[in-house]
C-alpha cells in the first residue's frame, strides 16, 4: 500500500463496524480526538460539552469532529461500541461521529494515528499522552496542529475559524 500523505487516504471503522472512507470529509476542517466515555476525571465532561459546542457552531461552515474511543489510558473505556455510543449519545447528545475503538499508541496503533503522530510536533514526542489529545486537520487533509489533552476545545476555536476562512 502506498504511504498516505493526508488524512483523506485512510479508511476507518465506525462504531457499528462499517468501513468509512475519510475521503468523504475532503474539503472539511477536521478535529480528530481520542476519547474516553467513562472517564473518572473531570476532563471528560467539559471536553465532550465543548466539542459539542464547537460542532454545533461550525458544522454548517465545514467543521467535522471525529472521535475515536481508546482504552489505553487508565482503563477508562471498557465498554463495547454500543455502550460507548449509548453513553455519549444519551449523556452528551453528541452529534459528531464516534468511530470504532482503536489503539493510538504502540505497534497496534491505528494507521490513522501512526500518520497523525508523524508530524513535527516537537515537544509532544510520538505518543498520545492521554484521552482527548486533539489534531486539527486542514481542508486538504494535512495535520496542522496538535493540542494537549488538557487543552480546552474552546481555546482552539480561533485556529478552527482560521482554517474555515471565517473572520
Amino acid at each position: 500500500m502506498a504511504s498516505s500523505h493526508h488524512v483523506f487516504d485512510f479508511t476507518v471503522k465506525d462504531a457499528k463496524g462499517n468501513q468509512v472512507d475519510l475521503g468523504i470529509y475532503r474539503g472539511k476542517v477536521l478535529l480528530i480526538v481520542n476519547v474516553a466515555s467513562k472517564c473518572i476525571s473531570g476532563m471528560t465532561n467539559s471536553n465532550y460539552t465543548e466539542l459539542n459546542q464547537l460542532y454545533v457552531k461550525y458544522k454548517d461552515q465545514g467543521l467535522e469532529i471525529l472521535a475515536f474511543p481508546c482504552n489505553q489510558f487508565g482503563e477508562e473505556e471498557p465498554g463495547s461500541n454500543d455502550e460507548i455510543m449509548d453513553f455519549v449519545c444519551t449523556r452528551f447528545k453528541s452529534d459528531f461521529p464516534i468511530f470504532d475503538k482503536i489503539e493510538v499508541n504502540g505497534n497496534n496503533a491505528a494507521p490513522l494515528y501512526k500518520f497523525l503522530k508523524l508530524g513535527k510536533w516537537g515537544i509532544f514526542g510520538d505518543d498520545i499522552q492521554w484521552n482527548f489529545a486533539k489534531f486539527l486537520i486542514d481542508k486538504t487533509g494535512h495535520p496542522v496542529d496538535r493540542y494537549y489533552p488538557t487543552t480546552s476545545p474552546l481555546t482552539i476555536e480561533r485556529d478552527i475559524k482560521n482554517l474555515l476562512g471565517l473572520p
